[in-house]
């Protein structure tokens, strides 16, 4: 079985503790502190693999920890920093906290590596804390804890176009004529365990990838068969080649088939519903004459070309109308956003480790409202305010953290001004 999905533990090392000691020397009786500083704990990494195309090496290791910092010595010797513990992943696996499913990162695009969970930071010996009045402290600072996240690992196929259909449409066959894959192909439902890519090049044109995602049933979206383990690859595509059987070889409707299948994609997630779409309705030189040819593919037709869905009459056997469709479908991605499609973060494990104090003041001089706090400025650092789902993750930020609450006390009204580090919002309910 093709592994997509592998849910794992990992830890960072704990910082060293620092050290209490006191110069011994000859003629020096009564020598001052050095103790040297506890070393770095390790960090967890995540790091982007060519050639890797499964996750099944987190399938047999599910626990990975990162080394622990030594305490530092005498002599003001600083103790070695622990080992980091560098994971390596397949390009678009998408890295969630388990519990919550949410999105810590994608290692897609230009994210490469990762530094998930930092080492804890070593701790300070006592040489540190001499003064003027205590020149022999017997206190050292111990080692920041370490970090652990329990992680859901998910690799999502990165592919333009998504080919979808039922089982035994054709769309192997398909996906062998057009590009450089070699998928079994056979005559019985899940032949394709894992999704297909292939990479099609045309001519005078820059050609595209495509992805076989496996045969769907009714279903799929709420885990029937192995629907939700296929479904997930079709979150990255821009649009969708939706196959059909229009010879209706196993007896099924060519048109409930398409409805079928769109109402699993929209059950699964409802923005992969609402991309482009063409029909490729297939196996054309199953018909038994142009009649039935023609009252076919005239009820497809009717039915989705005005909704803006256009159809390809194709044979994936003797590659008939397989140009057109092509054609077709590279000059609408030429006129699509080429930014590849990435997850956003949504969770954050520097902010899980402890809670850090936050001020909700109103500025008399200035009529405001301010929100200060370590936390606060580190999450304005880390979130992207100007997309609409980085600034709803950062108002639900406000509210778990119980900082609207203060603002209401405070007898904040709607339009009223909000200011973070330098930022005003105005604020709405």
């Amino acid at each position: 079985m093709f592994a997509d999905r592998a849910r794992i533990y990992v830890k960072s090392g704990k910082g060293g503790d620092g050290h209490v000691s006191f110069r011994r020397e000859k003629y020096v009786p009564n020598g001052g502190p050095d103790g040297g500083d506890g070393g770095d704990g390790g960090s967890v990494i995540f790091e982007v693999e060519e050639g890797l195309n499964t996750l099944t090496d987190f399938r047999h290791i599910r626990k990975y920890c990162a080394g622990s910092g030594e305490e530092g010595g005498k002599k003001n010797c600083r103790g070695k920093s622990g080992e980091d513990i560098v994971l390596k992943v397949p390009h678009g696996t998408v890295i969630k906290e388990a519990e919550s499913g949410k999105v810590i990162t994608d290692m897609s695009g230009e994210n490469r590596r990762f530094v998930l969970l930092k080492g804890g930071r070593g701790g300070n010996g006592n040489q540190h804390y001499a003064t003027s009045t205590m020149q022999a402290p017997k206190y050292a600072q111990p080692g920041q804890e370490a970090k652990e996240l329990e992680l859901l690992l998910e690799l999502k196929v990165i592919a333009d176009v998504g080919l979808v259909g039922f089982p035994n449409v054709g769309k192997s066959t398909f996906l062998a004529r057009v590009t450089n894959a070699r998928p079994k192909i056979a005559n019985y439902h899940f032949t394709t365990l894992n999704p297909n890519l292939g990479v099609v090049d045309l001519e005078d044109a820059n050609g595209f990838v495509i992805a076989d995602i496996p045969g769907l049933i009714e279903g799929a979206s709420e885990g029937v068969g192995l629907g939700h383990e296929f479904l997930r690859h079709i979150e990255r595509t821009k649009l969708i080649i939706h196959m059909v059987d229009a010879a209706s070889t196993e007896g099924r409707d060519p048109l409930e088939d398409i409805y079928a299948i769109n109402k699993e994609l929209e059950a699964y997630n409802p923005e992969i519903a609402v991309r482009p779409q063409v029909i490729a309705a297939n196996k054309t030189d199953m018909f038994a004459g142009a009649e039935e040819e023609n009252e076919t593919l005239r009820r497809i037709r009717q039915e989705f070309e005005p909704k803006g869905i256009p159809v390809f009459p194709i044979s994936a056997v003797s590659g008939q109308g397989v140009r057109e469709l092509l054609y077709t479908v590279n000059n609408l991605l030429a006129e699509m956003d080429d930014k590849p499609v990435i997850f956003e973060q949504e969770y954050f494990p520097e902010f899980t480790a402890k809670e850090e104090p936050y001020t909700v003041l109103y500025d008399e001089k200035e009529k405001e409202y301010v929100i200060e706090g370590p936390r606060i400025e580190k999450m304005l650092g880390y979130t992207n305010l100007e997309s609409e789902k980085g600034f709803t993750f950062f108002q639900n930020f406000l509210k778990d953290n119980g900082i609207l609450d203060e603002l209401e006390k405070l007898g904040i009204e709607e339009g009223d001004t909000v200011r973070m580090y330098g930022l005003s919002f105005d604020y709405y309910k």
